[in-house]
């Protein structure tokens, strides 16, 4: 298996079918690179396309996903309820596997400088390959959206990292950066009491929750400002909410940094948290696809709380995490389909 990058681009159409298969058509001409999946919304008039694949047949198929949505979408004519700023609106890079963060901000960069000098679209930077601190959030280079870029670009504080300076009403502008994979992960409670799933997430979550008094008032500091206790993982942003189709609540998670809170910790933070408030934890969900590390991660972690050896067959290992995770409480849970680099090999034949 090849080292492995994921891009995970969004595009300004959820509504046109044909427009569509014609921009995921762009990365299926790219060999070696494999379209994962087709997301779209008629509401936010999104479409997210998730591919991988070797680094530089990546950056092929994003530039040519990028040409193909400048070329057939008008942003001129688009509605939606998403924040967006231009026909291939945000193109993330994702090191999966045997990939670095800095080979990823090479891509983002080289990818940039084709698409402002072959498309002539205003590029911005974001994530790790942001070349100003205010343009670590996509957020903040979002802000005002299609609708108020033609003012932002005539600040010059706001020009692009690559690209004119100018702006294209049919086009718009384009970010281009890279971020590592985030796991969207959802604990499985013994109860439907979604209050209690509420509770769980402020008490885990790094962000953690509002203090208050023994009367339940806010706790403020000298400024006015209400005092926060941290929460017990860091690079987790999670909530609470009931799942009528489950019969549950659950514990609803992001994991931004896997390395540092994978599945098995916040699984187990979960069970704890849920215990001291007289739940428990009957199984979890990964939404979306994971890296194959993670599932190995958490393998291993259960295997050496049991006292046995973790250095066994890789598919043992997989088995072992979907057990103690409990992957396959809800649904069927097959590592085929959500471990990505199995999705990859099995795509592009290998």
């Amino acid at each position: 298996m090849p080292p492995i990058v994921l891009c995970v681009p969004n595009i300004s159409q959820g509504r046109d079918q044909a427009v569509i298969s014609r921009i995921a058509g762009a990365v299926k001409a790219v060999p070696d690179a494999a379209v994962l999946d087709v997301d779209s919304g008629e509401d936010t008039n999104r479409t997210v396309i998730t591919f991988a694949g070797p680094p530089d047949a990546v950056a092929d198929a994003a530039f040519g996903l990028i040409a193909a949505a400048v070329e057939l979408i008008d942003m001129a004519a688009h509605t939606g309820s998403h924040a967006r700023m231009g026909a291939a609106d945000v193109c993330p890079f994702i090191p999966v596997a045997d990939v670095t963060i800095e080979r990823c901000v090479g891509l983002a960069k080289d990818v940039g400088r084709r698409v402002a000098a072959e498309l002539v679209v205003p590029v911005y930077l974001y994530g790790y390959a942001a070349t100003r601190p205010e343009r670590v959030k996509l957020s903040d280079i979002r802000r005002g959206e299609y609708e108020g870029l033609a003012a932002r670009l005539a600040d010059p504080a706001f020009k692009p990292d690559f690209g004119p300076a100018q702006f294209i009403p049919k086009s718009g502008a384009t970010a281009i950066g890279v971020r590592p994979f985030l796991l969207a992960y959802n604990v499985n409670l013994n109860t439907a009491d979604a209050a209690v799933a509420n509770a769980i997430a402020a008490r885990i979550r790094q962000s953690g929750r509002i203090q208050r008094d023994d009367r339940g008032e806010v706790v403020t500091d000298e400024a006015g400002r209400p005092v926060r206790i941290p929460g017990e993982l860091p690079h987790c942003q999670a909530g609470g909410w009931g799942v009528e189709a489950y019969g549950c609540a659950q514990v609803t998670m992001n994991l931004p940094n896997f390395s540092v809170t994978g599945l098995h910790t916040a699984y187990e933070a979960v069970r704890r948290a849920a215990v001291d408030l007289g739940a428990d934890v009957t199984g979890s969900e990964l939404v979306g696809l994971t890296p194959r590390q993670a599932m190995l991660d958490a393998g291993r972690f259960y295997l050496e709380q049991q006292g046995q050896r973790a250095d066994i067959p890789e598919a043992d290992l997989v088995a072992t995490a979907v057990r103690c995770l409990g992957l396959d409480d809800k649904t069927p849970f097959d590592p085929d389909e959500k471990i990505i680099e199995r999705r990859v090999a099995d795509l592009l034949g290998e």
